[in-house]
């Protein structure tokens, strides 16, 4: 009607109050948000930080909030601080889908080879791939450490603190490492774990060493003795290539550069050569065969 007032729309905000127009409600807090503030709660709890605790939450959201604060709660434990289990987890976010078990087994497995206290937890912190690395892998990387090259308890201490990854390599590589330093460069098992010989790959180790050796900087031993004075190996392994080359190699990088290239297409050429050998004795091996089946066969006739 054309009379009829037109009243203001009054959203009522409980008794006798109002709310202008285009004003709503504020939502009430779902299932979901009163599960991500207990999960809030229950890691602020345990020693995180709120806004360490947000940074969390945003592992693996499809997780449900029991694996994160379970695999938080376990690092803790292993005695891991706040900030440095969560690095952890941020670097490798499928902890989180491991059996807090499987998390709590694996720390044992790895204090009993000496991997104690700020040992374990430095060697976790760089190298979150041991809680995945199966059982016999393990094993069998110390077994070839302790009977193989023969690094004494404490020695193997100290390279699996120093160098944990190890524990991840296949044992004939690092046999085949071991035994270059060993017989190639005549260090001894005191200098390798020293001189934390398992931490640079074997390709720069070669390459540094036979540069030194093809410029007379290097000598292989015999029978403990030298002709000259060889670098350490600590120095070999632990200097910045630039320093290497100006300080123990006396070169530039570009020399370096060169001689790497040729020692590679030297590597290539051996390899050729050892396949053409080993085709040459299987037909050989071949040719005999088919020889003494023709003896036989003339013996029987």
């Amino acid at each position: 009607m054309a009379g009829r007032l037109k009243l203001p729309l009054l959203l009522l905000r409980g008794p006798g109050r109002a709310l202008g127009p285009g004003r709503a409600l504020p939502a009430a807090p779902g299932p979901g948000s009163r599960r991500g503030c207990g999960e809030l709660a229950a890691l602020r709890a345990m020693g995180f930080s709120q806004e360490q605790a947000r940074r969390l939450q945003a592992l693996q959201p499809r997780l449900g909030p029991e694996h994160r604060e379970a695999a938080a709660a376990q690092l803790l434990l292993l005695g891991l601080s706040a900030e440095a289990a969560l690095a952890l987890l941020e670097r490798s976010p499928a902890l989180l889908r491991l059996p807090t078990e499987r998390l709590r087994e694996r720390a044992e497995e790895l204090r009993r080879l000496g991997l104690d206290g700020g040992r374990l937890q430095r060697a976790l912190s760089r190298c979150p791939q041991l809680f995945h690395v199966p059982r016999r892998r393990l094993e069998a990387a110390v077994r070839l450490l302790r009977e193989r090259c023969l690094f004494t308890a404490e020695q193997l201490r100290e390279v699996l603190g120093t160098c944990p990854a190890v524990l991840l390599e296949e044992p004939s590589t690092l046999h085949h490492q071991f035994q270059y330093a060993y017989f190639r460069m005549g260090v001894q098992q005191k200098e390798m774990v020293k001189a934390r010989l398992f931490q640079m790959p074997f390709a720069e180790l070669r390459n540094r060493h036979i540069f030194l050796e093809r410029r007379g900087l290097y000598e292989t031993p015999h029978k403990g003795q030298t002709q000259i004075s060889n670098p350490k190996l600590k120095d070999i392994l632990q200097l910045p290539e630039k320093d290497f080359l100006a300080s123990l190699a006396y070169s530039t990088r570009e020399e370096f550069e060169v001689f790497k290239k040729l020692l590679a297409r030297e590597e290539e050429e051996k390899e050729e050569e050892e396949d053409e050998d080993a085709l040459y004795t299987e037909d050989d091996d071949d040719d005999d065969d088919d020889l003494d089946r023709d003896e036989s066969k003339t013996a029987r006739e």
